[in-house]
């Protein structure tokens, strides 16, 4: 028997999308200074991500850690190949949005209707009538939308979530002219059997849909779920810098699926990411100063697989007393 095609990447593309400076950080108690943020911002894009979640454009009441949403915006470098997108509740967080340049607005709402109404204080209906009004003023000033269900693979609250009922929000809004659409697994509750169904369906029936696949590493399944996903025909994956993040509906969460941990794993199987990972894995490195605590980042507590390290200095002592004992026990050797 063959072995599975998703092991063995053969230079196929995969996007990797860091949402680290949005996700990640409006979780934080600290407020990351203004130029922090633009460099950070600035440092992954240059890393080479496909697309950077920059920023949110909401109350600062609300996450007062995203308060400097437009300097952050129209700070930081446009390097061409980076999709910049920014997320947005409403009309007037789009209209803010828009006018610092982003390149795309990023639409959350929740297939879950307990969730939503935890989240967003909404029932679902009353969210998607929301959301058409800013997908309308998008489309009127040129700017790409995508949309992010969130409890795509379960809710903490009401269990699992029907298959059909994740297709039928994504055809509502696909019928809406979005560009793309993002499966939030908002809390971790995902595993690879029921992520490769879900993408099989979704990819069989939008083939030409941009989909996005957001995975949190709260019961260490991100990884697993995101190879679950490539083989049923994803290639495009959210992630955050040092594994930051989390959400207040899972408690113990760890965080979102980690970026480098993610590159490291993908570009060791042989997929192409584009994504420099030393450069990274230094911005990663960096965020325990920032923030003020330790990250969940296993590349950055112990290196990439190819980081070797030194022989102990006493080794050639030790060889040598062992081949004496070789040459004892043998004395023909």
């Amino acid at each position: 028997m063959s072995a599975p095609k998703v092991w063995h990447g053969a230079g196929r593309r995969i996007y990797i999308q860091e949402v680290g400076p949005r996700d990640g950080l409006q979780m934080e108690k600290v407020f990351v200074p203004t130029a922090q943020k633009i460099a950070m911002v600035d440092a992954l894009s240059a890393a080479g991500m496909a697309k950077v979640e920059v920023t949110a454009f909401v109350s600062p009441k609300a996450i007062p850690a995203l308060a400097d949403a437009e300097q952050v915006l129209r700070g930081i470098a446009r390097p061409p190949g980076t999709v910049m997108t920014c997320l947005v509740p409403n009309v007037k967080g789009a209209e803010r949005a828009m006018g610092a340049g982003a390149d795309e607005l990023n639409l959350v709402m929740s297939v879950s209707e307990t969730h939503n109404l935890g989240n967003l204080r909404m029932l679902r209906v009353q969210s998607f009538a929301g959301l058409q009004e800013v997908i309308a003023v998008a489309q009127q000033g040129q700017v790409a939308v995508n949309v992010s269900l969130s409890c795509s693979f379960g809710c903490p609250m009401e269990g699992d979530v029907p298959e059909q009922v994740v297709l039928d929000w994504a055809q509502r809004f696909i019928d809406l002219g979005v560009q793309g659409i993002t499966l939030c697994d908002t809390t971790g509750m995902a595993h690879p059997a029921q992520v490769h169904a879900l993408v099989t369906a979704f990819k069989t029936r939008w083939p030409r849909t941009t989909l996005t696949l957001h995975f949190h590493d709260t019961r260490a399944m991100a990884l697993a779920n995101v190879l679950a996903a490539i083989d049923a025909g994803a290639d495009r994956f959210d992630a955050s810098v040092g594994g930051m993040g989390g959400c207040p509906y899972a408690p113990g969460a760890s965080g979102n699926a980690c970026t480098e941990e993610l590159v490291h794993a993908l570009q060791l199987m042989g997929y192409d990411t584009g994504v420099d990972l030393a450069a990274l894995t230094q911005v990663a490195a960096a965020l325990p100063a920032q923030i003020g605590h330790d990250i969940p980042s296993a590349i950055v507590k112990a290196g990439p697989v190819h980081q070797l390290h030194p022989a102990p200095a006493s080794l050639q002592e030790v060889r040598a007393r062992a081949q004496e004992r070789l040459q004892a026990a043998e004395p023909g050797l």
